[in-house]
């Protein structure tokens, strides 16, 4: 059934989805540091579980759209090919991005898909934001920065997967938004439709890039019922994680989904210190703190630009289309003027 306006953009649902989307993805970063550290499993192709991440949600949007739980809408297979290949290459490079640099400086480059962001949506759709919104997300940027970045060392080699994955990454995350409402798509139809090519030659290629990462073929590794178990609920968090992303930056923006996605940081260095026994210090604490008040005033400010432009335009549209010009005379020549007072038709 198709949901009305204010159902998709109602305040519990929206909380909803960032809610499961912090929940997913700080659920899937434990279960991978369990399946890919040292002290757990050592399975150490993350590209490849990528591939199996897709593979799954793909089943799950065949199964949904095999059920009828889920409408499947036309998108162009081009577009479906160019976001897909977009989407592979931001997941490769940022894994050779944090092969060859240091941790520091991979934060860095995290941080930097904020302003990317927003440079691309001024350019593409020629978004503008007020100086709260820009005030506020310098202020998450600073504050993820402290309690993230340590040392900072950067090659050449290094620095162009960086940026490759900061630029791609950062496109991928305009172009969920900008198809959903290009072709009027759901987030789980645009996912369900990009899954299935995104698990084939991330399945195909993803093998060859964990070799060049890691020096081994994921063929030599021993597989156990615990590795089976974490790569199992790895890709059903997966699937909620990917769903909610798509959820998100639909009904908000990619800036949005880069800003408070933050939380996640903020989150993960929190369990690892509970549950990994990370180191935790006056600089990460600080550093958070700093981060969740940029959070809630960028929340502000968002609100805010909202208000402004409801002002703006008080009363909806201020003009017309040249369709609906047209319609109008149409509709004119074909009314008799009538008295309103009398109710007569004039001769």
């Amino acid at each position: 059934m198709e949901k009305t306006e204010s159902e998709k953009k109602s305040p519990v649902s929206d909380v909803g989805a960032w809610a499961m989307n912090v929940i997913s993805s700080v659920g899937i970063i434990m279960a991978n540091k369990q399946l890919m550290s040292s002290s757990g499993f050592g399975f150490g192709f993350a590209t490849t579980l990528t591939g199996f991440h897709f593979a799954f949600t793909a089943l799950v949007g065949m199964v949904s759209n095999a059920t009828g739980l889920s409408a499947s809408k036309h998108v162009p297979l081009w577009e479906l090919l160019w976001f897909s290949i977009v989407a592979n290459v931001s997941i490769a490079a940022m894994n050779f991005s944090l092969m060859l640099n240091s941790v520091g400086f991979y934060q860095i480059s995290k941080l930097n898909m904020i302003p990317v962001v927003c440079v691309l949506e001024w350019i593409i759709h020629s978004k503008h934001y007020c100086k709260e919104v820009k005030a506020s997300v310098m202020v998450v940027v600073i504050g993820v920065g402290i309690c993230t970045v340590t040392d900072v060392k950067v090659n050449a080699k290094g620095f162009i997967c960086a940026c490759t994955a900061v630029f791609s990454t950062s496109l991928q995350q305009i172009s969920i938004g900008s198809l959903q409402k290009k072709y009027s798509v759901g987030s789980f139809e645009l996912l369900s439709k990009t899954a299935p090519i995104q698990a084939i030659s991330l399945l195909i290629f993803g093998p060859f890039v964990d070799y060049f990462l890691s020096g081994k073929f994921i063929s030599t590794y021993k597989m156990t019922y615990g590795a089976i178990f974490c790569i199992l609920l790895s890709c059903a968090l997966a699937v909620f994680c990917n769903i909610s992303q798509y959820l998100c930056i639909g009904r908000f923006s990619a800036t949005s989904f880069q800003v408070l996605g933050h939380m996640k940081t903020v989150c993960v260095l929190t369990l690892g210190w509970l549950l990994f026994d990370s180191e935790m210090t006056f600089k990460n604490i600080a550093g958070m703190a700093i981060a969740i008040v940029g959070m809630v005033i960028y929340s502000w400010a968002v609100d805010v630009e909202k208000q402004r432009n409801a002002k703006s335009t008080p009363h909806g549209k201020n003009s017309m289309t040249e369709d609906e010009i047209k319609l109008l005379k149409e509709g004119v020549e074909h009314i008799d003027l009538k008295d309103v007072e009398l109710g007569d038709t004039k001769p």
